[in-house]
């Protein structure tokens, strides 16, 4: 209903918004950068976070009305509203939250473990001490921003052969020093994450933005085959986790 302010200091140029529940959501547009993969692997990232019992806000569906950036006087972000008419996804604006920084705030291993792991398993490459993608919000630690995930969509060559592939890119983590309780949170997480709880994800995602394939439900089975795939060879990116954390410290 009401556009208030860009966050700038995200790439794709994600907004505070006002929905029609009266409720501020931190809208991710599906017109910038990466489109509507982007807000896939938010989607994905952020529903298997909640599953695992991370922190993360309020996931929701917004519909941008091709008027809606009419009156914008910045003529970016009116092209960004006007090429992101339609489904869109928003996340519950944290108000008062600051960003994690991990010089003042020490997170425990097995909390830093479940979340070295999760970005192993979504091999996201955005949570580094430049980028934690993190929020401390009434003294509690959120995840945010899961955009960057299950980067192997964006080209889909090879994806049988990635989603069994070892996470190179977790020596950057943010919170790899500390993680270390992967094999115990790596027995949970196969406890809970079947194929049914991937299935059940997955079909969250909206066959407008599933545009890849002849049909959104083939492009959906490859998702849910390749978090199966992942699921099935944990030991491969926790050992890997587990190497890049040695060498650290």
């Amino acid at each position: 209903m009401r556009y208030v302010t860009p966050l700038r200091e995200g790439g794709s140029l994600p907004a505070i918004v006002e929905a029609d529940d009266d409720f501020l959501y931190v809208l991710k547009f599906r017109g910038a950068g990466q489109g509507v993969k982007a807000l896939i692997a938010e989607l994905i990232g952020g529903e298997i976070a909640r599953l695992l019992g991370l922190r993360v806000p309020e996931i929701v569906f917004s519909q941008v009305d091709p008027a809606f950036g009419r009156s914008e006087p910045d003529e970016e972000i009116q092209d960004l509203l006007k090429a992101s008419a339609g489904l869109n996804l928003g996340l519950h604006y944290l108000s008062g939250a600051i960003t994690f920084d991990p010089l003042v705030t020490t997170v425990d291993a097995r909390l830093a473990s479940q979340i070295v792991w999760l970005d192993s398993l979504l091999m996201n490459v955005d949570r580094t001490p430049r980028n934690t993608n993190m929020l401390m919000w009434h003294k509690q630690l959120w995840l945010i921003d899961h955009g960057a995930s299950l980067y192997f969509h964006h080209t889909w060559d090879n994806w049988e052969k990635q989603s069994r592939r070892p996470f190179r890119q977790i020596k950057d983590h943010v919170l790899l020093p500390q993680a270390t309780e992967l094999n115990a949170i790596d027995a949970e997480a196969r406890r809970i994450l079947s194929p049914e709880r991937f299935q059940a994800v997955v079909s969250l995602l909206p066959d407008s933005w599933l545009l890849d394939f002849e049909s959104a439900h083939e492009q959906r089975q490859i998702y849910q085959q390749f978090l199966i795939n992942r699921m099935a060879t944990s030991d491969v990116f926790v050992q890997e986790a587990q190497y890049a954390r040695e060498a650290l410290v």
